[in-house]
């Protein structure tokens, strides 16, 4: 799904954003845990198989950088973008595992227009990630700065 021309009035609260989906693979998985979270589970599936999980897993900064990915690519920022003062809550649900594929539905929970001339108008939005059997693998609730639409 691909969005285009929004803006801050764009951002009903209730409205939410759906993204196309992406499938995870081991390489994917290993790839990211051997640059940011260096574990056996994240980076050896033979060694993962000792581990809790039992099995190679994602990390979970890698379900978020995915899911924010999901986001940014289905063009909702592409005219608004102005930054973001970071998020409230993180949950990480469930582990991702080879092969599981995600899609990312982003509900507005706010809208406040902009108090002075910067024009950052602030949104809040809460982002459920779910897997292929639409269990919830990671909720977060963001904050970002958007603009208005041009007059």
């Amino acid at each position: 799904m691909k969005y285009s021309d929004i803006y801050f009035e764009d951002f009903e609260v209730g409205r939410v954003f759906e993204t196309d989906s992406r499938e995870i693979t081991s390489e994917d998985i290993i790839e990211f845990g051997k640059d940011f979270a260096p574990l056996p589970y994240h980076t050896d599936p033979e060694a993962a198989k000792d581990y809790m999980f039992g099995e190679l897993v994602a990390a979970g900064f890698h379900t978020c950088s995915i899911s924010f990915g999901l986001f940014i690519r289905a063009g909702i920022f592409d005219d608004c973008a102005m930054g973001s003062p970071g998020f409230n809550k993180l949950r990480w649900k469930k582990p991702v595992r080879p092969g599981d594929v995600l899609k990312v539905a982003a509900t507005v929970k706010e809208a406040s227009p902009a108090r002075d001339e910067n024009g950052r108008n602030l949104v809040s939005l809460t982002f459920v990630t779910t897997n292929q059997n639409d269990e919830e693998v990671l909720e977060m609730e963001t904050r970002h700065f958007v603009r208005s639409r041009p007059t």
